[in-house]
This record gives structure tokens, sequence and C-alpha cells, in this order.
């Protein structure tokens, strides 16, 4: 019999997977079938980190508002000053409040204190 010479998409498609897998190490960035299953592998995980991710960063987030809020005062805190601002309607998300919380603190100070005065000053008169 002849010899038939194969066609380049199986190559080409195997070395699309090894450019993927170059940075593994071992039989994981040599083998075909080794390097299909750590790539399953590898992306099943990225997509389940970035959930993960983004729940780290809201932690990180309540955290840093949190520490921030408590240096005004002893009795108000992270849970007081979120309820407070849904009740005023302001839209800031706790991503904008963590980075105010870091970088200017007069801010997120000032911010809170209107927020008090408004919502006790109703409270204390009775107007809700």
């Amino acid at each position: 019999m002849t010899r038939i010479r194969r066609g380049y998409v199986a190559r080409r498609r195997r070395t699309k997977i090894r450019l993927f897998a170059s940075s593994f190490r071992g039989a994981h960035s040599r083998l075909t079938r080794t390097i299909t299953q750590q790539r399953i592998r590898a992306l099943v995980s990225s997509h389940r980190d970035r959930d993960r991710q983004k729940r780290h960063f809201r932690r990180l987030w309540i955290t840093r508002i949190n520490a921030a809020i408590r240096e005004i005062g002893v009795s108000y805190s992270y849970s007081r000053l979120i309820h407070d601002l849904y009740k005023k309607q302001v839209l800031l998300n706790r991503k904008i409040l963590a980075q105010l919380a870091i970088s200017n603190k007069n801010c997120i100070f000032m911010i809170s204190n209107e927020i008090i005065k408004e919502v006790y000053c109703k409270e204390s008169t009775g107007i809700i």
C-alpha cells in the first residue's frame, strides 16, 4: 500500500491546544490527552474563581467601609449606613464607598453625617 499523507487540520488543532497549555508542567504541557483534560480543568477553575473573586472583593469593600464608619462613632455601623443610604435613595455602590473610605475619609464622613442628621432628625420629630 502507498503511504497516505494526513492533512494539517488535526495537527493545527493540537498545536492550538498545546499553546494554551504551554505554561503547564510536565506531561500536562506535552501529551495531547493530558493537555485536553488539564485544559478543561483550567477553564472550569477560571469560571468558578471569577465568581469567587467577586465575592471576595465585595467582602473586602464591606470591611473597608465598616472600618471607616466605625471611626465616626461607636454606635454607627456599616449596616446602618447602608440602610440609611437606601432610605435617602443615595445611589453609591460598595466599591465606590470603599474607594472613598481609603482615599478621602473626609468625604465619607460628610456623607454619613448628612445622612445621620437628616434621617435621625426626621425620626425624632416623627416625620417619616
